[in-house]
């Protein structure tokens, strides 16, 4: 299959591509930074848009590794977008998957963020996720086949206190999907949403902010998670391979979504005690 992801240089990006690679796809990694900031294999790297050739330091040195294609995408930009379109249609000729996973860290309490903090995070997690979605339907309508995989969140599904911009963007690319799988069925072209919880990545390093306390509860949730970014990219390759449309990745998840479900009492109990503990620290 013919993959294209977003955010790939690292964090759940990188674990997506690998797994998607080890299973034999084709994966035109994509990411914000030059195609010199990938770090996706240890060792010495040139990197172009037409590919990565990495010769791996040590004994085995001169030994050339397989070309793997990167390329700089900013999902903020239409441009682009349609440099990657262009891209795909060139050297492939046809997208199998379209993975929307580029996104952002923010959040913070409703009288602290700034607006301009929510039109960062809206920006690049929800309209990331649109511009990708617009740029391949055609592509996929025409093909009569595709499937675009947009990576949400829990808190798409479950709000805590403290990050109302984060869990409206999420909850919005939740919707996207909903309304893009039914959309775009007629066409055989297949759309899931991912749902993970708190795991090991990357992402708090680029968080942003007014919220310091909201910062150091999502750092240390992060950092204690059991998950790492390979068993979400696994889990999500197992749903897509089961066809599900919401793919929630973790027993995490899986267990708030379902108090959220089935205890509705016990839920706000519970999202309450943490605004309150939010509080305590300021």
């Amino acid at each position: 299959m013919r993959v294209l992801v977003t955010g790939a240089a690292s964090g759940l990006g990188a674990a997506l591509s690998d797994a998607f690679e080890a299973r034999g796809d084709e994966v035109l990694r994509t990411d914000v930074v030059a195609e010199s900031g990938f770090e996706m294999l240890a060792g010495a790297r040139s990197s172009t848009t037409e590919g990565t050739s990495v010769v791996e330091e040590g004994e085995e040195r001169a030994r050339l590794e397989t070309t793997r294609p990167t390329m700089k995408l900013d999902v903020t930009s239409d441009e682009d977008w349609a440099a990657a379109r262009g891209w795909v249609e060139q050297e492939w000729g046809g997208l199998d998957v379209l993975v929307n996973n580029a996104g952002v860290a923010g959040g913070g309490r409703l009288d602290v963020a700034t607006l301009d903090e929510w039109q960062w995070i809206t920006e690049i997690n929800l309209f990331g996720a649109v511009r990708g979605t617009r740029t391949f339907v055609p592509m996929f309508k025409s093909q009569r086949s595709g499937h675009i995989v947009n990576i949400a969140s829990l808190a798409g599904l479950v709000h805590p206190a403290g990050m109302a911009s984060y869990n409206a963007v999420k909850a919005a690319v939740v919707a996207l999907s909903e309304t893009t799988g039914h959309e775009l069925a007629s066409y055989d072209v297949r759309c899931s949403v991912v749902c993970p919880s708190y795991f090991r990545t990357n992402l708090i390093d680029g968080m942003r902010g007014s919220d310091e306390a909201l910062g150091a509860v999502i750092g240390q949730l992060i950092e204690s998670s059991p998950f790492s970014a390979a068993d979400i990219a696994a889990a999500v390759l197992e749903g897509m391979e089961r066809g599900e449309d919401v793919i929630i990745p973790d027993e995490a998840a899986r267990e708030a979504w379902k108090l959220k479900q089935n205890d509705r009492r016990g839920y706000d109990a519970v999202m309450r005690k943490q605004a309150a503990r939010l509080d305590r620290m300021g």
